[in-house]
């Protein structure tokens, strides 16, 4: 088992580094002079205010620091990579906030035994010099369903009792008024934590290993064993899995809902988790929970208390009422807490209405174009030469982008055949490409299906009430100048746009008087496909094909290769007798 890599300074040093990276950007926060302390930089405003202190090992971050802030905590105290802080650091802390002119100190401690420990030791010392210092343990991990002597474990729901004591404080509440909420607002909340992966702190190896299939339930905060291991579910199940144990009647740690009851709902990040992911398990949570009939009064989503890099999740759910609800809605200068718009979480929120499309132009709908069976003769082999070429092009794509160069074109050429069976293609030029724009970048996907689109748009509005064959001259290079445009690629850059350009030169002998459409059209064909051709030699200077070496792309850019198939079954459409297939 490797050492993990880690964007650390040095690994001794790196819980004082993040600590002093974090009050180098918050003008709202100090570091205590000889200890890894963070205090709040207007110490003078807690002067016949209760002062809230709390803390516990780095590596959990933004705990602790980041709810270090008017409306939440007062201070805390950091211990090096999963370890409590020392004695003398609390008590400095302790003395700091005294001196201040604190009403009393409160400590905030999650429940794990070095913290108790050393959180309790420098209270009782403070107490002996006469401050007066009370200390509320939070155990709030439902994961074991009969808790030994240590009790149940201190994790996310900590950030809650942060935020309800440092309301009730910020108003001028007495000592035993804030003790006293914290403890009961302590009773009603419960959080339980799911891995897919270990944590390490810099310098050491993962604490545990676990199979690419599997994921473990309950662990702690420091990588600490859960509950059990199970195979990989999705994530809609394994919030279900998550949710059913936490309110189990049968365990002692579980939290007692009954329908009706409201809730915050606290999705916390492990540290590895993606926000894609997080998102996912936060919908999963609050539909679950809505329907059993719970009313989720607030969702906060988001990193709130880590495990290093640990890939998973942790959900807490805290019973409120009104009163308890107004602490956690009352604002807080905390930089981890999440300044979001009040109100409740639902699945069912009205979604606003989609947007009409505009009645399309009168000139749009004019404009000689083909016959509608002509048209239809043209799409189809465009559609049946995509499809053919699918796995050609796909091959071509896999030495220069991610080889599905073949898929987005028969996506495309699928989703044109099903527009056809549903509805005649318009005869008008105009309003033809515009709708075929709309088709693609409905249905083809990647960058390609915008690239298509762009042109096809651009292009169309070149051919609004015209009739005449140069103005497809004019098209094409409106259609080519709009992809360059938003595209940033030019000819001779190894893209679709060589193909294209080739043609649209080729094409320009539209605008010559007596030309012959079919005669200038494959000529256009011709240039294309020799400039598909020519990408083979060429260096990509666009597209995922410029982050490849021109040494490893041997094969003509698949994009070009595209093009230049569209154009040739355009023309055999143009060319074939009606009536034939």
């Amino acid at each position: 088992m490797e050492i993990p890599k880690k964007l650390v300074t040095t690994v001794s040093g790196c819980a004082d580094d993040a600590l002093a990276g974090v009050v180098a950007c918050n003008p709202g926060l100090r570091l205590l002079q000889g200890h890894r302390v963070v205090l709040r930089d207007d110490l003078q405003a807690i002067r016949g205010r209760v002062a809230l202190l709390s803390g516990g090992g780095s590596g959990h971050e933004p705990a602790h620091a980041g709810y270090v802030g008017k409306g939440m905590l007062t201070g805390v105290v950091a211990g090096t990579m999963f370890a409590s802080p020392s004695v003398g650091s609390v008590l400095a802390a302790i003395r700091a906030v005294a001196q201040a002119g604190a009403a009393g100190i409160l400590l905030i401690v999650k429940n794990y035994t070095g913290d108790r420990l050393n959180f309790g030791m420098a209270l009782e010392r403070a107490r002996a010099e006469g401050t007066d210092v009370r200390m509320v343990v939070v155990g709030d991990d439902c994961a074991f369903t009969k808790p030994g002597k240590a009790g149940r474990r201190g994790i996310c729901g900590t950030i809650l009792i942060h935020k309800v004591a440092g309301a009730l404080a910020e108003v001028g509440a007495s000592l035993d008024e804030v003790e006293k909420k914290a403890l009961a607002a302590a009773k009603v909340m419960g959080t339980l934590g799911l891995s897919l992966s270990p944590c390490s702190i810099p310098g050491s190896k993962p604490s545990f290993q676990l199979a690419e299939d599997e994921m473990e339930l309950g662990l702690g905060i420091h990588g600490e064993a859960g509950v059990r291991r199970m195979k990989m579910l999705p994530a809609d199940k394994a919030v279900e899995t998550m949710l059913k144990h936490m309110t189990d009647p049968s365990s002692a740690s579980h939290l007692s809902l009954t329908p009706g009851s409201s809730v915050v709902l606290v999705v916390n990040n492990l540290g590895g988790l993606s926000c894609l992911e997080l998102g996912i398990v936060a919908g999963a949570a609050v539909r679950y929970l809505e329907n059993q009939g719970i009313r989720i009064a607030r969702a906060l989503v988001g990193s709130f208390m880590t495990a290093m890099e640990m890939a998973g999740v942790s959900l807490t759910l805290m019973l409120v009422d009104e009163e308890l609800l107004k602490l956690i809605d009352a604002k807080t200068m905390a930089m981890a807490w999440p300044n979001i718009l009040v109100g409740p979480a639902t699945t069912r929120r009205e979604e606003v209405p989609a947007p009409t499309e505009p009645p399309r132009k009168a000139e749009d709908e004019t404009g000689t174009g083909l016959s509608t069976a002509r048209v239809e003769r043209v799409l189809q082999r465009v559609c049946s030469t995509l499809l053919d070429m699918k796995e050609k092009l796909n091959e071509l794509d896999r030495g220069a982008g991610d080889g599905d160069c073949g898929h987005t074109h028969a996506q495309a050429a699928q989703a044109i055949q099903e527009w056809m069976r549903s509805r005649q293609p318009p005869a008008a030029p105009a309003q033809l490409l515009s709708s075929l724009a709309d088709v693609v970048l409905a249905q083809m996907g990647g960058s390609s299906g915008v690239l298509y689109g762009l042109f096809l748009t651009a292009a169309s509005q070149r051919l609004r009430g015209r009739s005449d064959f140069a103005a497809w001259a004019d098209a094409m290079d409106a259609g080519i100048e709009a992809m360059q445009r938003y595209g940033g690629a030019a000819p001779g850059d190894r893209t679709m746009l060589d193909s294209l350009f080739a043609a649209g030169q080729a094409l320009h002998a539209l605008r010559s008087p007596g030309a012959d459409p079919l005669q200038v059209l494959a000529a256009a064909v011709q240039s294309a496909e020799a400039a598909a051709e020519a990408t083979r030699h060429m260096e990509a200077g666009a597209g995922r094909a410029s982050y490849v070496h021109s040494s490893r792309l041997e094969q003509p850019d698949a994009g070009a290769v595209a093009v230049a198939a569209v154009l040739g079954a355009v023309l055999e459409g143009m060319r074939d007798p009606l009536g034939t297939q």
